[in-house]
């Protein structure tokens, strides 16, 4: 049964630990701060009530009737296309921000669920069968999910086995027969705080030393022993009273720092439990689904930063300009990149059968994510190229709020035509907003978030297929007389 915006808001106010600034929040919902990214959250479930976006936000389900399409699992190249173009048209209904609240935890239960059916194949366990259990469970209630992956880590020179403090990695600390108990802290919790349901995964592959820090499970988000400790949402603070900004008082997400104290784990939540050996396979495959998704959602962003550089350029009445022109084509080639690259990984995919599911190319996947992470500064130096120095001096809403100022400010600010005098000036607001109050959460996101440059460049190098290019290579050179591949 899918929830309705209320009803979820409410799901919230259920007992959880969560700190802000130094404050226990009793309900986030209702927060003047974190509400920002609860309501932000509400809006997928807002559309999938909307009988304009339903067949885009909701399929029928074979058990639970109808259903978010966000955990339709992939069966072929039509769903991980019609997968991309969710995620891409419901950032762009989000002002160009991305809803992570249902998308990242549906990409991690389809790396569970491919990877679960491999520990049961090896060691004779149930994991595919409670993994599917919960996605049941989650599908039926139309729960909204966050994913803990990367740990603290510590003295990063150091395994987790190794570490001073052995919390660095979230680890098992004690087994029983109904369950197992697990401490540590996972960074970067996108969402925790609107979340019904944190899913943990292991960041790194694990020795035999690391075997206790090879753990995945399911937990409600008010679980006994469960902190989240908010960073501050300063591009929300700063705009809460600014009537000419929008993303930062409605479209922001937040991320935490979740401590784990001795929570315990019910053993039918409980999806690696020291299987060592698959704890690289399962960090490896749930980024394959959320690269996919990176990629979808940031093509929307940039469309964002196209309509925006296009408008201004307009405004500006130079939008005929050789140099903007190269400007705007830095931006179109970021954004169809990234598109192409989601696409072809669609149509390039492989289909598991033990999972039932089709997988996202590895490659054009990692390759768009890639790109997407190393051009970004590239995109911001030609965004602010176009805008021009009134992106940063523009005076503030209260100014235009003054009548003995706003004369003044309708007159010089007018562009192009005196009475686009205020959309010019929204935009120039609203790009200040992207650059400057959401510009150092951006420019650390664009960079490292769904992985490091390195994190794709390792696993590009590691899962290309050299075989036909070093054979071209021997050809070409005369090593070998005939091209075999």
């Amino acid at each position: 049964m899918l929830m309705n915006v209320e009803s979820y808001k409410n799901s919230l106010n259920d007992g959880r630990v969560v700190y802000y600034r130094g404050k226990r929040v009793e309900n986030v919902a209702a927060h003047p701060a974190l509400g920002v990214p609860v309501s932000h959250a509400s809006g997928i479930y807002r559309l999938q009530q909307d009988s304009k976006y339903e067949n885009m936000m909701c399929f029928t389900d074979k058990e639970s009737g109808k259903a978010s399409i966000f955990y339709k699992i992939p069966q072929n190249t039509e769903d991980l296309v019609a997968r991309h173009k969710l995620i891409y048209e419901t950032t762009r209904l989000g002002r160009g921000q991305f809803n992570i609240v249902k998308a990242i935890g549906s990409d991690a239960l389809f790396a569970l669920m491919y990877v679960s059916r491999r520990i049961d194949s090896k060691y004779k366990t149930d994991y595919y069968n409670r993994v599917m259990a919960f996605y049941r469970y989650v599908v039926e209630k139309d729960l909204s999910l966050s994913l803990a992956q990367t740990d603290m880590k510590g003295n990063r020179s150091l395994r987790p086995s190794e570490q001073e403090d052995p919390d660095m990695y979230v680890h098992i600390v004690k087994r029983d027969k109904n369950g197992i108990y697990v401490s540590g802290a996972k960074a970067h919790t996108t969402q925790s705080i609107a979340s019904n349901e944190i899913i943990v995964i292991p960041t790194r592959n694990m020795t035999e030393a690391d075997k206790d820090y090879a753990v995945a499970f399911a937990i409600p988000a008010n679980t006994k022993g469960i902190t989240m400790i908010a960073r501050p949402l300063k591009e929300t603070e700063t705009t809460m009273n600014d009537s000419l900004s929008v993303i930062g008082r409605e479209n922001i997400e937040v991320e935490t720092i979740t401590i784990f104290d001795n929570v315990f784990i019910p053993m039918e939540r409980v999806f690696l439990n020291g299987e060592y050996d698959f704890a690289g396979l399962l960090a490896m495959m749930f980024p394959t689904f959320h690269r996919f998704t990176a990629i979808s959602y940031r093509a929307a962003m940039a469309d964002f930063l196209i309509g925006t550089g296009k408008l201004l350029a307009s405004y500006n009445g130079v939008d005929d300009k050789s140099n903007i022109r190269r400007n705007l084509a830095v931006l179109i080639s970021y954004k169809e990149t990234l598109k192409a690259t989601a696409i072809a990984s669609s149509y390039s995919c492989t289909y598991d059968k033990q999972a039932s599911l089709a997988i996202p190319d590895i490659i054009f996947t990692n390759v768009g994510k890639l790109f997407a992470n190393e051009n970004y500064t590239d995109v911001v130096k030609n965004i602010v190229d176009i805008a021009g120095g009134l992106v940063a001096t523009m005076p503030s809403y209260e100014d235009f709020e003054n009548s003995n100022e706003k004369t003044y400010l309708m007159k010089y600010l007018a562009g192009r035509k005196k009475e686009e005098t205020m959309e010019r000036v929204r935009l120039f607001q609203t790009l200040r907003e992207f650059i400057s109050s959401l510009g150092s959460l951006y420019l650390a996101g664009m960079i490292h978030a769904e992985g490091s440059i390195e994190a794709s460049t390792m696993e590009l190098c590691r899962s290309y297929d050299y075989s036909s290019s070093i054979d071209l290579a021997k050809f070409a050179s005369g090593i070998n007389d005939k091209l075999e591949k």
